[in-house]
This record gives C-alpha cells, sequence and structure tokens, in this order.
C-alpha cells in the first residue's frame, strides 16, 4: 500500500519529468497545456464534461462540510453532542472528515491512554519518527481500515483531490475556474456567517437533482450499486428530531457522493484522460484545425503539382523549375500536420490550440520537451517529402508540346 501510494505523490511541473496524472491536474498542480482548464475544454469537446463537473462540484461540496465542522469545532462544541448519529455513522463507517470533525483525536487520545496502561508510561518505540502515524493505529483500535488512511505529505495533498489543498486555493483562483467551467454551481464557500446543516442539505440536494436524478440535463452514469434514487429529506427546514429515517439520511449527507465521485474519478483516470494527454502531449492542434489543415494542404499540393508538370512541358529551365519548392514545401507542411494532428511551427512558437485557432502557450516543461523531439522528427520528414518531389519535379527532362 505504502509503494502504491508513493507512486501517485503529487509533484509540482518543475520537479516532474513525466506526463502529469489526473490527480495532479485535478489539484491544479500543472500548466498548459495539460491544466485544468484545457481539459474541461478537451472534455467539452468529446461532449463528456458532465463527468468533470460532477467532481468538481462534489469535491466543493465536501469543502463545505469540511468547513461546517471546522466552525463547529471553533465553537467549542463537539460532534458527538452537536450531531449525535453523524458521529455514530464517522465512527462505525468512517468518514473522510475524521481528521478535521475531531473523531481521530478521540481515537489518538484512546491509543495513547491503551499504552499508557499496557506498557507503564513507555512510549511505543519510533513514536518520534517522522514515518510514526498514530492515526493508523487508533483506526486499527476502533475498527476503522487503517490501509484507508491516507499518507500526508507536507505541502501537498494526501489523496486525488484533497480537500485540503483544494480549500487552500485562493478565492480568485476558485472564480476563474467557475467562469472556465461555465457552471452555474457555487465554487466558493461564502464565509460571512457559519456553515449550518441546511447549507449542507441544500448543497447535496443540488447534487443530486443535477447529476443524478433520471431524467436530469446533467445525468451521469454510475452502476447500480452507486445509484442514489430519491433524495428523501428537503434542503428547507431541518428533519424533525422524531424522524428518525430522515435523522438517519441527514447523517449520511457529509460522504453521501464520495464513493460516486471516487467512481467518476477512476472512469476518467481509464477512459477519457490518457486520450487528453495524447491529443495535448504529444500534438498541439484540434480536430477542426487539422482538418483544415488537410484541405488547405491539399490545395496548395493540387497547385505544386500543376506547377510541376506546367513546367516539364514548358520545357522551362531547371534553375527556374526550383521555385516548385515553395507550394510542395507548404502543402507537405499542412498534409503531415494533419496526419500527426502537430505543427511544428506553432511548436517552436510555444504554442498550442484549445480550441479552434485559439492559441495557448506550452508551459508544461516535459510537454513542451516532448513537442519539441516530435516536431523536429516531423520537420525532418517534411524534409524529405519535399527535397524528393522537389528533385523529381527538376530533374525530368522537359518536352514542350
Amino acid at each position: 500500500m505504502t509503494s502504491r501510494r508513493k507512486s501517485v505523490s503529487l509533484q509540482s511541473s518543475r520537479t516532474r519529468k513525466r506526463l502529469p496524472t489526473l490527480a495532479e491536474v485535478l489539484a491544479r498542480r500543472t500548466s498548459p497545456p495539460v491544466d485544468l482548464y484545457c481539459y474541461y475544454l478537451f472534455l467539452q469537446r468529446e461532449g463528456s464534461e458532465d463527468s468533470l463537473d460532477f467532481w468538481l462540484d462534489v469535491q466543493q461540496h465536501e469543502n463545505l462540510c469540511r468547513a461546517y465542522f471546522k466552525d463547529l469545532r471553533k465553537s467549542g462544541k463537539s460532534v458527538k453532542e452537536d450531531w449525535p448519529l453523524y458521529y455514530k455513522e464517522a465512527r462505525e463507517r468512517g468518514s473522510i472528515y475524521n481528521k478535521v470533525n475531531g473523531i481521530n483525536d478521540e481515537g489518538d487520545r484512546f491509543f495513547s491512554n491503551r499504552n499508557t496502561e499496557s506498557n507503564v508510561g513507555h512510549r511505543p518505540q519510533g513514536a518520534d519518527s517522522p514515518g510514526f502515524s498514530s492515526d493508523s493505529h487508533a483506526h486499527e483500535q476502533i475498527g476503522m481500515d487503517a490501509s484507508a488512511i491516507p499518507e500526508r505529505p507536507s505541502g501537498g495533498p494526501r489523496f486525488p483531490g484533497d480537500p485540503d489543498y483544494l480549500a487552500a486555493q485562493s478565492r480568485q483562483e476558485r472564480k476563474t475556474l467557475l467562469a472556465k467551467r461555465a457552471s452555474v454551481a457555487p465554487t466558493v464557500i461564502s464565509r460571512s456567517a457559519a456553515i449550518t446543516r441546511t447549507d449542507l442539505i441544500a448543497s447535496a440536494e443540488r447534487i443530486y437533482a443535477r447529476y443524478l436524478l433520471p431524467g436530469s440535463e446533467k445525468e451521469i452514469y454510475l452502476p447500480g450499486p452507486l445509484r442514489i434514487n430519491s433524495f428523501p429529506i428537503s434542503s428547507n427546514t431541518l428533519p424533525h428530531p422524531q424522524d428518525e429515517e430522515q435523522q438517519l439520511a441527514l447523517a449520511k449527507v457529509p460522504d453521501m457522493f464520495h464513493s460516486q465521485k471516487e467512481y467518476v474519478f477512476r472512469t476518467m483516470e481509464a477512459d477519457v484522460f490518457p486520450r487528453f494527454l495524447r491529443a495535448k502531449a504529444f500534438g498541439n492542434l484540434t480536430p477542426i484545425s487539422a482538418l483544415v489543415r488537410l484541405s488547405l494542404g491539399l490545395l496548395a499540393l493540387w497547385a505544386a503539382l500543376a506547377t510541376g508538370f506546367s513546367f516539364i512541358f514548358l520545357d522551362v529551365q531547371r534553375m527556374t523549375r526550383l521555385w516548385v519548392i515553395l507550394p510542395f514545401s507548404i502543402a507537405i507542411l499542412l498534409i503531415i500536420s494533419h496526419q500527426y494532428e502537430l505543427d511544428p511551427l506553432l511548436v517552436l512558437a510555444s504554442q498550442s490550440e484549445t480550441t479552434p485557432f485559439h492559441l495557448i502557450r506550452i508551459r508544461e516543461p516535459y510537454v513542451k520537451k516532448l513537442l519539441l523531439q516530435r516536431s523536429f522528427g516531423v520537420l525532418l520528414l517534411i524534409t524529405l517529402i519535399t527535397a524528393a518531389l522537389t528533385v523529381l519535379f527538376v530533374f525530368v527532362p522537359g518536352h514542350r508540346l
């Protein structure tokens, strides 16, 4: 488990010497053309942006829940006394918020007291070492799966899309992301007042109505076990304290969509994200732009062939025939650019297309290196084909008709 976590540890663009992972893109650790903005535009082109919208909106819902528990702790209340049913759910089944809602602290104290009693005051060996994690031992004591506890690398997310990391992003960055997503879902948590349970219900209800309600405009596919067939509580008022069914549904609201979010993450990681990397790390053109280049390239090739045959049948001198190199160069450049979806001239200018004929500067170092290497190979191929056609039409004996 530890080796697997290390293999997916998040790195920044400056230190990464490989293609980014989906987790790094979602954590905003990448630069154009493999950043979150370009990924969303690619999903729009594929017609599957709803999955990313769902992931981002659930991420915001989890941030909202995290803010609620932080507000609760600041007020001096414990989750156990303020929200007993949720406390019971989080203790029995686990919760992604146990680090901020105080439940992990209780586990730590339980573990500490038990070791104090059994070891007569001796601390466990290695407790002061950097690799010692009391969280995992605490969860073993209270019946949780210790392997499910993510590592906590300093300065970065502990797992893909860690809310702690995303919540640290500036408000302006999140507002910019909202504009780019063209989504009406709120992405900035208002801190003018403490977050309430009604806010959590409203957030969950909005996500359910937008993505999970059968027949909704942005409905996403989920396998049967992950589908949520109904949303039994209303955001207008809190459930009656005596209504056990609704109180139990309310206790599940914070972690309600986490499994669905992880499923969507794995689906994107296995399907659309590899195609995104192929399009952006090995090419810099959109399909429409590549098709336009093919059309212009075929037209330029027709002009080059017409010019070359005209020079032959008019018995023009060979030095003059060398001018056919220009239309042949343009034609072969455009046709090869379509074939590889890569314009080497744009790469040399550090540019990549986001939407047809709209450019963005290539800032991801490793991607820039890959594109430059591929561009030199494409330029060599263009040069060889152009040279062969030029030599053919220059040295063929002329014959005036």
